[in-house]
């Protein structure tokens, strides 16, 4: 049975290695089967609007618009921090591909289901 992977990503252009570094964890997780989430939350819910990530490319790594896209295709899940989402005064419309915005308790209920986490 797979396990539960949450990857709690509070970057995004402010600090792109650790957003980047936050994807590429993710990726691994998916591919080895983890039923996996990134939780897109403080800074990080701006990698939920479309374009966001496009020119975010640290030295070494993949494009992280290409590694989230990697991330949905392989089967993550990508929820959207809702009251940071809001905060920021980003469009619902314009949210990417294979996102949701969830409140807290969604969170809470994944975490106590076993899942392992980690904070970019």
């Amino acid at each position: 049975m797979a396990g539960k992977f949450l990857v709690s990503l509070t970057n995004a252009k402010n600090d792109a290695d650790k957003a980047t570094v936050g994807f590429v964890v993710a990726n691994a997780a998916v591919a080895s089967g983890q039923e996996t989430v990134v939780f897109l939350n403080v800074e990080g819910a701006y990698l939920a609007s479309k374009g966001y990530a496009d020119d975010i490319h640290e030295e070494g790594f993949a494009p992280l618009a290409q590694l989230m896209g990697q991330f949905v295709e392989a089967g993550g899940t990508i929820w959207v921090c809702s009251p940071c989402f809001k905060k920021r005064n980003l469009d619902e419309e314009n949210l990417i591909d294979g996102a949701t915005i969830v409140g807290g308790a969604k969170v809470v209920e994944f975490l106590s289901q076993g899942a392992a986490s980690i904070t970019y």
